[in-house]
């Protein structure tokens, strides 16, 4: 069926269905948002990192990206500070608790990088949306 000849605009319709802030996506994007800004307020030769306290143990890496699965699990990607190995933590969103650290960067050479996006552009254009 062809909506524009009724007169619809399917990208209007969808734009107004009301999300479910409470899934994974939508906190995942608020957490992507918050990590990209705190990246932004820090000198350019130090980036964003992710420290857990948990259990006795303290542990610290990189955040290299952030995924979820819906309705309820983030993920974590990232490098530990201590080995450089690749980590990755699957947490469901009621449980986050993170304190975000400034590090020195991972690659001195490398500018920052925006984590969810391929440019610090792109990353500001969405908040615009």
């Amino acid at each position: 069926m062809d909506f524009n000849k009724l007169g619809v605009n399917l990208a209007t319709v969808t734009a107004n269905i009301s999300k479910d802030h409470n899934l994974a996506d939508a906190f995942q994007q608020r957490l992507v948002s918050m990590i990209n800004d705190f990246n932004l307020s820090i000198d350019k030769d130090s980036e964003v990192g992710l420290q857990l306290c948990n259990f006795g143990q303290k542990i610290t890496f990189y955040i290299t990206n952030i995924g979820y699965w819906n309705p309820s699990l983030i993920h974590f990607y990232g490098i530990d500070t201590e080995t450089h190995n690749e980590v990755e933590l699957i947490q469901h969103v009621s449980q986050i608790n993170i304190l975000l650290i400034k590090l020195p960067k991972l690659k001195p050479e490398e500018p920052k990088h925006p984590i969810g996006f391929r440019t610090w552009e792109e990353f500001n254009d969405s908040k615009n949306e």
